[in-house]
Protein backbone atom coordinates (compact mmCIF):
# COMPACT_ATOMS: atom_id res chain seq x y z
CA UNK A 1 0.00 0.00 0.00
CA UNK A 2 2.98 2.44 0.40
CA UNK A 3 4.02 1.92 -3.21
CA UNK A 4 0.86 3.38 -4.42
CA UNK A 5 1.54 7.02 -3.70
CA UNK A 6 4.96 6.84 -5.49
CA UNK A 7 3.33 5.06 -8.38
CA UNK A 8 0.84 7.95 -8.56
CA UNK A 9 4.19 10.81 -8.27
CA UNK A 10 5.56 8.81 -11.09
CA UNK A 11 2.04 9.57 -13.37
CA UNK A 12 1.53 12.60 -11.98
CA UNK A 13 5.30 13.73 -13.34
CA UNK A 14 4.80 12.20 -16.32
CA UNK A 15 1.82 14.41 -17.12
CA UNK A 16 2.82 17.56 -15.99
CA UNK A 17 5.97 16.97 -18.18
CA UNK A 18 4.12 16.03 -21.60
CA UNK A 19 1.69 19.12 -20.33
CA UNK A 20 1.87 21.49 -23.27
CA UNK A 21 1.95 24.03 -20.62
CA UNK A 22 5.70 23.06 -20.24
CA UNK A 23 6.94 21.84 -23.70
CA UNK A 24 8.17 25.39 -24.31
CA UNK A 25 10.18 25.41 -21.49
CA UNK A 26 11.39 22.26 -21.77
CA UNK A 27 12.49 23.06 -25.69
CA UNK A 28 14.62 25.97 -24.33
CA UNK A 29 16.22 23.27 -22.46
CA UNK A 30 20.01 24.28 -23.36
CA UNK A 31 23.14 24.57 -21.06
CA UNK A 32 23.24 27.74 -18.95
CA UNK A 33 25.59 29.81 -19.90
CA UNK A 34 28.47 30.94 -17.76
CA UNK A 35 28.73 34.66 -16.40
CA UNK A 36 31.34 35.49 -19.73
CA UNK A 37 29.12 33.92 -21.87
CA UNK A 38 25.78 35.78 -20.42
CA UNK A 39 27.78 38.90 -20.56
CA UNK A 40 28.27 38.48 -24.62
CA UNK A 41 24.88 37.44 -24.95
CA UNK A 42 23.15 40.23 -22.78
CA UNK A 43 25.99 43.45 -24.43
CA UNK A 44 23.46 44.46 -27.16
CA UNK A 45 20.21 45.42 -24.70
CA UNK A 46 22.66 45.49 -21.47
CA UNK A 47 21.81 49.32 -21.58
CA UNK A 48 18.03 49.27 -22.15
CA UNK A 49 16.02 50.99 -20.08
CA UNK A 50 15.14 48.65 -16.99
CA UNK A 51 11.74 48.46 -17.45
CA UNK A 52 11.94 47.63 -21.32
CA UNK A 53 14.84 45.24 -20.08
CA UNK A 54 12.57 43.25 -17.42
CA UNK A 55 10.16 42.94 -20.56
CA UNK A 56 12.96 41.29 -22.67
CA UNK A 57 14.62 38.96 -19.90
CA UNK A 58 10.93 37.60 -18.95
CA UNK A 59 9.77 37.06 -22.24
CA UNK A 60 12.95 35.38 -23.37
CA UNK A 61 11.56 32.67 -20.38
CA UNK A 62 9.61 31.05 -23.92
CA UNK A 63 10.92 31.46 -27.23
CA UNK A 64 8.12 29.84 -29.15
CA UNK A 65 6.16 32.48 -28.57
CA UNK A 66 8.92 35.38 -29.34
CA UNK A 67 8.18 33.58 -32.64
CA UNK A 68 4.35 33.24 -32.74
CA UNK A 69 3.95 36.69 -31.41
CA UNK A 70 6.40 37.94 -33.89
CA UNK A 71 4.44 36.27 -36.79
CA UNK A 72 0.99 38.00 -35.08
CA UNK A 73 2.03 41.66 -35.54
CA UNK A 74 3.66 41.01 -38.99
CA UNK A 75 -0.39 39.85 -39.75
CA UNK A 76 -1.71 42.81 -37.72
CA UNK A 77 0.54 45.62 -38.58
CA UNK A 78 -2.43 47.69 -39.03
CA UNK A 79 -3.25 47.81 -35.32
CA UNK A 80 -1.39 50.30 -32.83
CA UNK A 81 -1.79 52.04 -29.08
CA UNK A 82 -5.15 50.68 -27.44
CA UNK A 83 -6.51 48.86 -30.08
CA UNK A 84 -3.30 46.82 -30.15
CA UNK A 85 -3.04 46.09 -26.77
CA UNK A 86 -6.67 44.65 -26.37
CA UNK A 87 -6.04 41.99 -29.50
CA UNK A 88 -2.73 40.99 -27.79
CA UNK A 89 -4.27 40.52 -24.83
CA UNK A 90 -7.21 38.72 -26.67
CA UNK A 91 -4.92 36.36 -28.02
CA UNK A 92 -3.78 35.29 -24.50
CA UNK A 93 -0.56 36.53 -24.77
CA UNK A 94 1.83 36.66 -21.80
CA UNK A 95 2.19 40.35 -19.93
CA UNK A 96 5.45 40.37 -21.82
CA UNK A 97 4.80 40.09 -25.01
CA UNK A 98 1.51 42.50 -24.57
CA UNK A 99 3.91 45.28 -22.99
CA UNK A 100 6.44 44.33 -26.40
CA UNK A 101 3.76 44.41 -29.09
CA UNK A 102 3.82 48.40 -28.84
CA UNK A 103 8.07 47.51 -29.69
CA UNK A 104 7.92 45.47 -32.70
CA UNK A 105 10.96 46.24 -33.90
CA UNK A 106 12.85 45.20 -30.46
CA UNK A 107 10.53 42.18 -30.90
CA UNK A 108 11.66 41.40 -34.52
CA UNK A 109 15.53 41.33 -33.09
CA UNK A 110 14.41 39.01 -30.54
CA UNK A 111 13.06 36.91 -33.43
CA UNK A 112 16.08 36.82 -35.80
CA UNK A 113 18.27 36.23 -32.91
CA UNK A 114 16.04 33.83 -30.93
CA UNK A 115 19.02 31.51 -30.34
CA UNK A 116 20.74 33.83 -28.11
CA UNK A 117 17.37 34.84 -26.13
CA UNK A 118 16.61 31.48 -25.77
CA UNK A 119 20.00 31.01 -23.61
CA UNK A 120 19.20 34.34 -22.04
CA UNK A 121 16.19 32.96 -20.85
CA UNK A 122 17.11 29.67 -19.91
CA UNK A 123 19.83 31.93 -17.86
CA UNK A 124 16.82 33.97 -16.35
CA UNK A 125 14.68 30.62 -15.26
CA UNK A 126 17.93 29.63 -13.98
CA UNK A 127 19.05 32.10 -11.70
CA UNK A 128 18.26 35.72 -11.64
CA UNK A 129 21.22 37.07 -9.93
CA UNK A 130 23.22 36.03 -12.16
CA UNK A 131 21.37 37.88 -14.92
CA UNK A 132 21.05 41.19 -13.20
CA UNK A 133 24.98 40.83 -11.91
CA UNK A 134 25.46 40.17 -15.93
CA UNK A 135 23.65 43.75 -16.64
CA UNK A 136 25.38 45.80 -13.48
CA UNK A 137 29.02 44.97 -15.08
CA UNK A 138 27.86 45.62 -18.14
CA UNK A 139 26.64 49.13 -17.41
CA UNK A 140 29.67 49.93 -15.21
CA UNK A 141 31.61 48.91 -18.00
CA UNK A 142 29.78 51.54 -20.60
CA UNK A 143 29.85 54.15 -17.94
CA UNK A 144 33.89 53.66 -17.24
CA UNK A 145 34.22 54.04 -20.66
CA UNK A 146 31.89 57.02 -21.08
CA UNK A 147 29.54 55.74 -23.45
CA UNK A 148 26.75 55.60 -20.55
CA UNK A 149 25.86 58.99 -19.50
CA UNK A 150 22.19 61.23 -19.33
CA UNK A 151 20.67 62.49 -22.40
CA UNK A 152 17.34 63.99 -23.67
CA UNK A 153 16.43 60.80 -24.10
CA UNK A 154 17.16 58.62 -20.83
CA UNK A 155 18.32 59.06 -17.43
CA UNK A 156 21.11 57.56 -16.26
CA UNK A 157 21.64 57.15 -12.37
CA UNK A 158 24.44 56.08 -10.23
CA UNK A 159 23.19 54.68 -6.77
CA UNK A 160 24.81 52.56 -4.02
CA UNK A 161 22.25 50.00 -3.33
CA UNK A 162 23.21 47.34 -0.50
CA UNK A 163 27.06 48.32 -0.51
CA UNK A 164 27.43 48.07 -4.51
CA UNK A 165 27.18 50.84 -6.74
CA UNK A 166 24.18 49.94 -9.59
CA UNK A 167 23.20 52.00 -12.55
CA UNK A 168 19.73 52.99 -13.20
CA UNK A 169 18.14 53.77 -16.31
CA UNK A 170 14.97 55.57 -17.21
CA UNK A 171 13.91 57.74 -19.89
CA UNK A 172 14.22 61.20 -19.66
CA UNK A 173 9.77 61.54 -20.66
CA UNK A 174 7.68 59.34 -18.80
CA UNK A 175 5.85 59.25 -22.17
CA UNK A 176 8.28 58.56 -24.42
CA UNK A 177 10.74 55.62 -24.78
CA UNK A 178 13.69 55.47 -26.95
CA UNK A 179 15.88 52.78 -27.47
CA UNK A 180 19.28 53.07 -27.42
CA UNK A 181 21.36 51.66 -30.18
CA UNK A 182 24.97 51.00 -29.79
CA UNK A 183 27.89 48.67 -31.28
CA UNK A 184 28.74 46.46 -27.84
CA UNK A 185 31.89 45.98 -29.33
CA UNK A 186 32.70 49.95 -29.08
CA UNK A 187 30.85 50.95 -25.90
CA UNK A 188 32.31 48.12 -23.67
CA UNK A 189 35.79 49.37 -23.85
CA UNK A 190 37.37 52.18 -22.75
CA UNK A 191 39.60 54.43 -25.29
CA UNK A 192 43.02 54.96 -25.24
CA UNK A 193 44.49 58.25 -24.20
CA UNK A 194 44.98 59.46 -27.38
CA UNK A 195 41.87 58.85 -29.10
CA UNK A 196 39.12 61.45 -28.76
CA UNK A 197 35.56 60.81 -28.91
CA UNK A 198 34.18 63.35 -30.87
CA UNK A 199 29.91 61.61 -31.53
CA UNK A 200 28.20 59.57 -28.68
CA UNK A 201 28.72 56.03 -29.72
CA UNK A 202 25.09 55.81 -28.59
CA UNK A 203 22.16 56.91 -30.81
CA UNK A 204 18.35 56.32 -30.58
CA UNK A 205 15.94 55.91 -32.75
CA UNK A 206 12.69 57.49 -32.85
CA UNK A 207 10.64 57.72 -29.65
CA UNK A 208 8.25 55.46 -28.98
CA UNK A 209 4.85 56.77 -27.15
CA UNK A 210 3.90 54.38 -24.66
CA UNK A 211 0.62 56.02 -23.42
CA UNK A 212 -1.38 52.41 -24.24
CA UNK A 213 1.09 51.00 -21.34
CA UNK A 214 0.44 53.84 -18.58
CA UNK A 215 -1.71 52.33 -16.99
CA UNK A 216 -2.19 50.37 -13.24
CA UNK A 217 -4.98 48.27 -13.31
CA UNK A 218 -3.34 45.66 -16.02
CA UNK A 219 -0.52 43.02 -15.37
CA UNK A 220 1.41 44.56 -18.76
CA UNK A 221 1.42 48.41 -17.31
CA UNK A 222 4.72 50.46 -17.91
CA UNK A 223 4.90 51.00 -14.49
CA UNK A 224 4.54 47.49 -12.94
CA UNK A 225 7.80 46.67 -14.66
CA UNK A 226 11.04 46.92 -13.47
CA UNK A 227 14.30 45.47 -11.08
CA UNK A 228 15.56 45.11 -7.78
CA UNK A 229 18.94 45.92 -7.99
CA UNK A 230 19.41 44.81 -4.32
CA UNK A 231 17.53 41.92 -4.31
CA UNK A 232 19.03 40.87 -7.58
CA UNK A 233 15.23 40.31 -8.60
CA UNK A 234 12.96 41.44 -12.15
CA UNK A 235 9.63 42.48 -11.18
CA UNK A 236 6.84 42.97 -12.75
CA UNK A 237 2.89 43.68 -11.96
CA UNK A 238 4.74 45.59 -8.92
CA UNK A 239 5.68 42.21 -7.63
CA UNK A 240 8.90 39.70 -7.81
CA UNK A 241 8.21 37.78 -11.10
CA UNK A 242 8.28 34.05 -11.01
CA UNK A 243 6.19 33.00 -13.50
CA UNK A 244 2.98 33.56 -15.17
CA UNK A 245 -0.27 32.59 -13.54
CA UNK A 246 -1.97 32.10 -17.08
CA UNK A 247 0.71 31.53 -19.32
CA UNK A 248 0.91 31.04 -23.26
CA UNK A 249 0.29 28.13 -25.04
CA UNK A 250 1.48 28.14 -28.76
CA UNK A 251 -0.72 25.94 -30.98
CA UNK A 252 2.47 24.40 -32.14
CA UNK A 253 5.87 24.18 -30.36
CA UNK A 254 8.21 23.90 -33.26
CA UNK A 255 11.35 26.12 -32.18
CA UNK A 256 14.29 23.53 -31.03
CA UNK A 257 17.46 25.55 -29.94
CA UNK A 258 20.48 25.51 -31.18
CA UNK A 259 24.07 26.14 -29.81
CA UNK A 260 25.10 29.40 -29.53
CA UNK A 261 28.00 30.66 -31.52
CA UNK A 262 30.48 32.34 -28.69
CA UNK A 263 33.48 32.48 -30.84
CA UNK A 264 31.19 35.39 -32.76
CA UNK A 265 29.94 37.75 -30.26
CA UNK A 266 31.64 39.99 -28.57
CA UNK A 267 33.65 39.91 -25.32
CA UNK A 268 34.64 36.20 -26.47
CA UNK A 269 36.74 35.12 -23.61
CA UNK A 270 35.92 38.30 -21.34
CA UNK A 271 38.50 40.28 -23.79
CA UNK A 272 35.91 43.54 -25.23
CA UNK A 273 38.80 44.00 -27.54
CA UNK A 274 37.74 41.33 -29.82
CA UNK A 275 36.63 42.10 -33.34
CA UNK A 276 34.48 39.12 -34.59
CA UNK A 277 35.30 38.96 -38.19
CA UNK A 278 31.96 39.71 -39.76
CA UNK A 279 30.13 40.95 -37.15
CA UNK A 280 27.11 42.94 -37.40
CA UNK A 281 25.47 44.22 -34.23
CA UNK A 282 21.58 43.41 -33.75
CA UNK A 283 19.70 46.72 -33.85
CA UNK A 284 15.97 47.33 -34.19
CA UNK A 285 14.74 47.58 -37.36
CA UNK A 286 11.49 47.70 -39.54
CA UNK A 287 10.67 43.76 -40.68
CA UNK A 288 10.78 43.22 -44.36
CA UNK A 289 7.10 43.70 -45.85
CA UNK A 290 6.93 40.38 -47.54
CA UNK A 291 8.98 38.06 -45.92
CA UNK A 292 7.43 34.72 -44.90
CA UNK A 293 6.16 34.20 -41.35
CA UNK A 294 8.51 31.87 -39.63
CA UNK A 295 8.03 28.34 -39.09
CA UNK A 296 9.57 24.94 -39.49
CA UNK A 297 10.66 25.69 -42.99
CA UNK A 298 11.52 29.02 -41.98
CA UNK A 299 13.21 29.40 -39.14
CA UNK A 300 15.22 32.47 -38.07
CA UNK A 301 19.03 32.57 -38.11
CA UNK A 302 21.62 33.58 -40.44
CA UNK A 303 20.42 33.36 -44.00
CA UNK A 304 22.78 34.33 -47.46
CA UNK A 305 21.78 37.82 -48.62
CA UNK A 306 20.17 37.76 -51.65
CA UNK A 307 22.49 39.00 -54.76
CA UNK A 308 22.48 42.67 -55.82
CA UNK A 309 20.43 43.45 -58.64
CA UNK A 310 18.36 40.44 -58.80
CA UNK A 311 21.55 38.84 -60.68
CA UNK A 312 22.17 34.71 -60.01
CA UNK A 313 24.95 33.43 -58.10
CA UNK A 314 28.63 32.95 -59.92
CA UNK A 315 28.73 29.05 -60.04
CA UNK A 316 32.22 28.12 -58.27
CA UNK A 317 34.70 26.38 -59.90
CA UNK A 318 34.95 22.55 -58.74
CA UNK A 319 38.06 21.48 -56.96
CA UNK A 320 41.17 20.91 -59.45
CA UNK A 321 39.94 23.64 -62.42
CA UNK A 322 41.39 26.30 -63.52
CA UNK A 323 39.99 29.85 -62.42
CA UNK A 324 41.01 30.93 -65.72
CA UNK A 325 40.35 30.25 -69.24
CA UNK A 326 43.18 28.70 -70.44
CA UNK A 327 44.28 30.95 -74.31
CA UNK A 328 44.05 28.76 -77.21
CA UNK A 329 45.77 29.96 -80.85
CA UNK A 330 43.07 31.50 -83.10
CA UNK A 331 43.42 30.22 -86.40
CA UNK A 332 44.30 31.84 -89.20
CA UNK A 333 42.22 32.24 -91.98
CA UNK A 334 42.85 31.08 -95.37
CA UNK A 335 44.97 33.25 -97.42
CA UNK A 336 46.57 35.03 -94.84
CA UNK A 337 50.52 35.60 -94.69
CA UNK A 338 53.52 34.11 -92.91
CA UNK A 339 55.82 36.02 -90.95
CA UNK A 340 58.23 37.51 -93.09
CA UNK A 341 61.40 35.24 -93.45
CA UNK A 342 64.87 36.44 -92.57
CA UNK A 343 66.97 38.23 -94.75
CA UNK A 344 69.53 36.45 -97.13
CA UNK A 345 72.71 36.89 -96.66
CA UNK A 346 73.42 36.93 -99.98
CA UNK A 347 71.95 36.11 -103.05
CA UNK A 348 68.14 34.80 -103.39
CA UNK A 349 67.84 31.12 -103.12
CA UNK A 350 66.88 29.50 -106.28
CA UNK A 351 63.40 28.22 -106.91
CA UNK A 352 62.60 24.50 -105.92
CA UNK A 353 62.84 22.18 -109.21
CA UNK A 354 65.04 25.31 -111.37
CA UNK A 355 61.89 26.89 -111.74
CA UNK A 356 61.22 30.82 -111.48
CA UNK A 357 58.87 32.46 -109.29
CA UNK A 358 55.86 33.19 -111.60
CA UNK A 359 55.31 37.39 -111.19
CA UNK A 360 52.95 38.43 -108.54
CA UNK A 361 53.56 35.72 -106.13
CA UNK A 362 55.06 37.70 -103.79
CA UNK A 363 52.81 39.79 -101.95
CA UNK A 364 52.61 41.70 -99.13
CA UNK A 365 50.80 40.37 -95.83
CA UNK A 366 47.34 41.35 -95.99
CA UNK A 367 47.57 43.53 -92.72
CA UNK A 368 48.87 46.68 -94.74
CA UNK A 369 52.11 46.31 -93.56
CA UNK A 370 55.08 46.02 -96.54
CA UNK A 371 57.75 43.36 -96.69
CA UNK A 372 60.94 44.17 -96.19
CA UNK A 373 62.85 45.55 -99.09
CA UNK A 374 65.55 42.44 -98.51
CA UNK A 375 62.62 39.47 -99.50
CA UNK A 376 63.08 40.56 -103.08
CA UNK A 377 65.50 39.10 -105.63
CA UNK A 378 68.29 41.43 -106.34
CA UNK A 379 67.03 43.19 -109.81
CA UNK A 380 69.26 42.12 -113.31
CA UNK A 381 70.85 44.93 -115.49
CA UNK A 382 68.00 46.05 -118.27
CA UNK A 383 68.90 45.85 -121.43
CA UNK A 384 68.73 48.52 -123.87
CA UNK A 385 65.24 48.15 -124.89
CA UNK A 386 62.48 48.89 -122.44
CA UNK A 387 61.83 46.13 -120.19
CA UNK A 388 58.60 45.48 -117.39
CA UNK A 389 59.53 46.28 -114.03
CA UNK A 390 59.78 42.76 -112.58
CA UNK A 391 63.16 41.45 -114.08
CA UNK A 392 63.37 37.46 -115.29
CA UNK A 393 65.24 35.65 -113.02
CA UNK A 394 67.68 33.37 -114.36
CA UNK A 395 67.45 29.87 -114.51
CA UNK A 396 69.52 27.59 -112.37
CA UNK A 397 70.18 24.44 -111.79
CA UNK A 398 68.74 21.98 -109.11
CA UNK A 399 70.19 22.86 -105.60
CA UNK A 400 74.02 21.36 -105.90
CA UNK A 401 76.91 22.19 -103.14
CA UNK A 402 78.18 23.89 -105.88
CA UNK A 403 77.34 27.05 -107.03
CA UNK A 404 74.97 27.17 -110.75
CA UNK A 405 76.67 28.82 -113.48
CA UNK A 406 75.12 31.47 -114.83
CA UNK A 407 73.54 30.99 -118.81
CA UNK A 408 74.85 33.89 -121.00
CA UNK A 409 72.95 36.35 -121.54
CA UNK A 410 69.72 35.90 -124.32
CA UNK A 411 69.68 38.89 -127.20
CA UNK A 412 67.66 41.94 -126.62
CA UNK A 413 63.97 41.48 -127.93
CA UNK A 414 61.64 44.01 -128.73
CA UNK A 415 59.39 45.13 -126.18
CA UNK A 416 56.53 43.02 -125.53
CA UNK A 417 52.67 45.10 -125.67
CA UNK A 418 51.07 46.89 -122.65
CA UNK A 419 49.63 44.24 -120.48
CA UNK A 420 51.67 41.25 -121.64
CA UNK A 421 53.97 39.51 -119.74
CA UNK A 422 57.62 38.50 -120.28
CA UNK A 423 57.71 34.36 -122.11
CA UNK A 424 58.67 31.84 -119.53
CA UNK A 425 62.21 29.94 -120.56
CA UNK A 426 61.91 26.50 -120.39
CA UNK A 427 63.92 24.90 -117.60
CA UNK A 428 67.25 23.09 -118.91
CA UNK A 429 67.75 19.67 -117.91
CA UNK A 430 70.86 19.14 -119.59
CA UNK A 431 74.18 19.99 -117.34
CA UNK A 432 75.56 23.51 -117.74
CA UNK A 433 78.18 24.66 -120.42
CA UNK A 434 81.35 25.03 -119.47
CA UNK A 435 82.92 28.43 -119.22
CA UNK A 436 84.04 30.06 -122.39
CA UNK A 437 87.54 30.93 -122.37
CA UNK A 438 88.98 33.56 -124.21
CA UNK A 439 90.69 32.44 -128.05
CA UNK A 440 92.13 29.60 -126.51
CA UNK A 441 88.82 27.77 -127.61
CA UNK A 442 88.29 29.25 -130.71
CA UNK A 443 91.77 27.76 -131.80
CA UNK A 444 90.99 24.11 -130.94
CA UNK A 445 87.55 24.55 -132.94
Amino acid sequence: MRRKPTFTAIILLVAIVVSPEFGPSLSAQTAVPSSQQLDQLLAPVALYPDSLLAQITTAATNPQEILDVDNWLQQNSGLSGTALTDAAEQQGFDPAFIALTNFPQVLDMMAQNIDDYAAIGQAFLADQGAVSASIQRLRAQAYAAGALHSTSQQQVEVQQTAGQTVYVIQPANPQVVYVPVYNPTVVYVRPSPNTMVVTSLITFGAGIAIGALLVDNRPWGWSGWGWSWGTHRCYYNHVAWVGWRNPYRPPNVWYRPRPVPYTTRPGYGGNWHYRPPNYRPPVPAPRPPNRPPWGPNNPPGHRPKPPAGGRPPVPQPKPGTPTHPIARPTPKPPGSSNPPAKPPTGRPSPPAQGRPNPPGTNRPPTNGAKPPATTRPAPQPKPTTERPAQSKPRPTAPPDTTRPVPQPKPAPKPAPSGGSQPQKQAPSHSKPAPKPTPKSQSNTS
